[in-house]
């Protein structure tokens, strides 16, 4: 052991044990050596009180909710890496006029295709801007543009509480017949 000093605190360790002894505990808190703190009982009026060796004080205090509001929410794993598993995004949109259909590369945000019936073309040779044929030539259009520019998959996200029927449906299986896999 330790002899006694004038120090209130004394320590004595085993941090040289031989290699044979075995410990009890197969935990990782006994891989640690062991530390027997001993207080003396002779008290020195002009060191400080004993109760100060043996204080420990949290370094970590829970933050107040304002605090913590004030933290910016995190992105998941899967929301980040969707971007790059998923790249190129379908994107839909039918006015009382017109429809409009683009695809986006959604790392860098670069347009890659786009249709609309608004264009020249189409306006003077559709019939109806609005009607299922038209969603037949957008898709057809959409299709063919992604294609020439190397994109043969591509996903789409329908929005809250959209659902793939009528003349979104007409799109999506237009765009699938002429060869574009959605992912």
């Amino acid at each position: 052991m330790a002899s006694i000093s004038s120090s209130p605190c004394l320590f004595s360790t085993d941090l040289f044990q031989s290699r044979s002894l075995k410990p009890t505990s197969l935990s990782w808190s006994s891989s640690f050596p062991n530390i027997n703190i001993f207080t003396n009982s002779i008290t020195n009026p002009s060191l400080p009180s004993l109760n100060k060796c043996l204080v420990v004080q949290a370094a970590w205090t829970r933050r107040s909710r304002s605090e913590a509001a004030k933290r910016p929410s995190r992105k998941s794993w899967k929301q980040k890496t969707d971007m790059y598993m998923r790249p190129f995004l379908l994107n839909v949109f039918f006015s009382k006029r017109f429809i409009h259909a683009k695809v986006m590369h959604r790392p860098t945000s670069k347009v890659i295709s786009v249709a609309t019936t608004n264009s020249k073309d189409l306006r003077n040779t559709l019939s109806s801007l609005t009607d299922h044929n038209a969603c037949r030539v957008i898709g057809k259009l959409i299709a063919e543009r992604s294609m020439e520019a190397d994109v043969f998959a591509m996903s789409y996200e329908p929005r809250k509480d959209e659902r793939i029927e009528g003349k979104l449906g007409i799109v999506l299986d237009t765009i699938k017949e002429n060869g574009i896999i959605f992912v």
